[in-house]
């Protein structure tokens, strides 16, 4: 099958005067399931729809060239929120974009979704159109939003859209499709599970969960806290209510979320006739970069019961864990091995969590997942069922198609899930056949504290799963290290709690190179935390390092090894009370100021390099030292 059409010449070609539904996307035009927009156009193709392409539209001459279409116009800002993609948590523009032709930045607008949607109401006027992908998914309540530092409506009210499509789309646009049919409008479409729509306030349903208005959680911290807690709890396909919220003279209906797929529809969703790479019109400018992560890996599931606070999943993907068949992941790698740049490696076989194969429990699939609980936070649930058989047979199946060299496991690993198993031959496979020198993992803090603010296992458990891995490691003479995700200035995070990190990194040989600032991205629990200085579940304060100053001095401390960080770190311990940490002695973590034009030396002269975010093995130092050193110039 050939790309959509993205021209009238293709259009021409297929013989198709007017076509039925017509997508709008900031992404670059990408036909590969790892793109949400792909999937939704792909699905309604095989519907018996007509569809056409176009990809981050400037001008008029753009949203007019493929002409109006029968049905509508589905439009999605990408797979990343625009402003996300068009900033740094700093506030400043990027100027790289991994989904745009070439990688250069700029080429979609800030707040595409409803930049897009008001273009074509001016152009089109009476056409219906039909929002979703993330952008839309996590504004779709009344939000806060870090780059205006306000509280925004929900998209729907400022896109001027007709239906948004929250969450995973493939069986929601399929019963789109369907009453599309049937003769039935887009507006008109008020009943499908999956979807949000505005009505006049005398239409709203009976029996629905009421937020508090667009303009009190606007004025009201407290009032907006506590809609973000409703809306979380009502996240679930098993006993989620509608829910509702006026803004001004209209109400925002949430209807329920959308069912699950089978594994059937999953696997026919990620079967679909993809070309499974970049638009040939993107060629001159070096293709699409976002490609290169995707090409040669492999979707086995979607959903996460992990439910980390800062994370966007809950909301859009949902907890529950849906799978892929093991034929349909099998006949993908097969397929791969035929891929022409195919050099033997698959990248990944994962997906939000690489290592859920299956529920959590087993009354999840008739009770829907606790509310306000978390499955692997503080500690493991009692009912928590750990197995990776499933998962581990299918590592294997691949490792052995014909033309497989190496099968690499690239997505999050939960290791607090690992550490529940009881049986370490998942454990030990992992670290002989599918870690590719790193294993990325994300205890986030050191702090209980704070990574009880963040939704995540206590840092004992990373520090029990950093210690077997090393042993096995070890046992195995492999030279592999753990690569730890770190975040700065969450909230709930107090100076004093990023030197307890900095002083857990010192003691664990930790050097990241980069280090991430929280970024209050719309709709999770920790940008309601950050907004309103409130934790959502207990309505208790948690501290937020807010100014550029803390962030600062938050961020430094995690890199505390770093020359020029050096009086920054002073001041950040001095603020702490904690000047035990500066001198020469093996705990503290800089040096004291030079004088008298004498130079300190910064590390200490045992001090080892490793690569970056990485705990080098405990033996043979000096040999770990120079191997780290050669492949840090090479």
């Amino acid at each position: 099958m050939p790309f959509l059409p993205v021209s009238r010449k293709d259009m021409e070609e297929r013989g198709i005067a007017q076509l039925d539904l017509i997508c709008v996307t900031g992404d670059a035009y990408v036909d590969h399931p790892s793109f949400g927009i792909a999937i939704i156009s792909r699905m309604a193709e095989s519907l018996g729809f007509s569809v056409g392409m176009i990809a981050q539209p400037v001008s008029d001459q753009d949203f007019t060239r493929l002409g109006m279409p029968k049905y509508g116009f589905l439009v999605t800002g990408g797979n990343i929120d625009s402003m996300v993609s068009n900033y740094t948590v700093a506030g400043k523009k990027r100027f790289d974009d991994a989904y745009s032709a070439g990688g250069k930045g700029g080429r979609r607008p800030d707040r595409a979704v409803t930049v897009y949607c008001r273009s074509l109401r001016r152009l089109f006027p009476g056409t219906e159109i039909a929002i979703g992908g993330l952008e839309a998914s996590l504004r779709r309540f009344a939000h806060y939003d870090y780059w205006a530092d306000k509280v925004l409506p929900s998209v729907l009210v400022d896109s001027g859209a007709d239906l948004l499509m929250y969450g995973m789309g493939e069986v929601t646009i399929t019963e789109i499709c369907h009453r599309l049919k049937q003769g039935e409008k887009i507006a008109d479409m008020h009943d499908i599970r999956g979807t949000c729509y505005l009505t006049d306030p005398v239409n709203t349903p009976m029996g629905a969960v009421q937020c508090d208005s667009f303009e009190m959680v606007r004025d009201d911290k407290k009032a907006y806290a506590k809609a973000c807690r409703k809306q979380y709890d009502e996240q679930d396909e098993t006993y989620g209510r509608t829910i509702v919220q006026r803004h001004g003279k209209r109400m925002l209906v949430q209807n329920p979320p959308q069912r699950s797929l089978t594994q059937e529809e999953f696997d026919h969703a990620y079967e679909l006739p993809y070309m499974r790479t970049y638009h040939p019109m993107y060629d001159k400018e070096g293709g699409v970069p976002s490609i290169q992560e995707v090409e040669f890996s492999i979707t086995h599931n979607r959903g996460c019961y992990g439910f980390c606070n800062f994370c966007s999943i809950a909301l859009h993907q949902g907890r529950r864990i849906q799978t892929r068949s093991e034929q349909s992941v099998l006949a993908e790698a097969e397929a791969l091995t035929k891929k022409p740049g195919f050099k033997g490696y698959i990248h990944d076989v994962g997906g939000p969590t690489a290592n859920f194969r299956a529920p959590s429990c087993e009354k999840q699939l008739e009770h829907g997942l606790c509310k306000g609980r978390k499955c692997l936070a503080p500690s493991p649930c009692r009912n928590l069922k750990v197995d990776h058989s499933e998962y581990l047979s299918l590592l294997r199946k691949i490792r052995r198609i014909k033309g497989v060299k190496r099968v690499f496991i690239r997505s999050g690993i939960r290791y607090d899930y690992l550490m529940e198993d009881q049986d370490d031959t998942f454990m030990k496979e992992l670290i002989a056949h599918h870690v590719s020198g790193q294993l990325k993992v994300a205890p986030e803090h050191a702090s209980n504290r704070v990574l009880d603010c963040m939704g995540k296992p206590h840092i004992d458990v990373y520090e029990r799963f950093e210690k077997k891995f090393y042993e096995i490691t070890k046992g195995m003479a492999k030279e592999q290290y753990l690569v730890p995700y770190l975040m700065s200035s969450h909230p709930g995070c107090t100076l004093q709690d990023a030197v307890d990190l900095a002083v857990f990194l010192k003691k664990h040989d930790i050097r990241p190179e980069q280090v991430q600032d929280f970024y209050p991205t719309p709709g999770t629990i920790s940008t309601a935390m950050f907004y309103t200085g409130l934790d959502p579940y207990t309505m208790q304060p948690v501290f937020v390092p807010r100014t550029p100053d803390e962030k600062r001095l938050q961020r430094v401390l995690l890199q505390y090894y770093k020359r020029e960080n050096r009086d920054l770190v002073e001041k950040a311990l001095r603020m702490a009370g904690r000047h035990d940490l500066i001198g020469t002695g093996p705990n503290c973590l800089i040096p004291p100021a030079e004088k008298s034009g004498r130079k300190q030396s910064f590390a200490p002269r045992n001090s080892h390099a490793a690569p970056a975010n990485a705990r080098p093995q405990q033996k043979k130092k000096k040999t770990i030292r120079n191997t780290s050193q050669k492949k840090k110039k090479g």
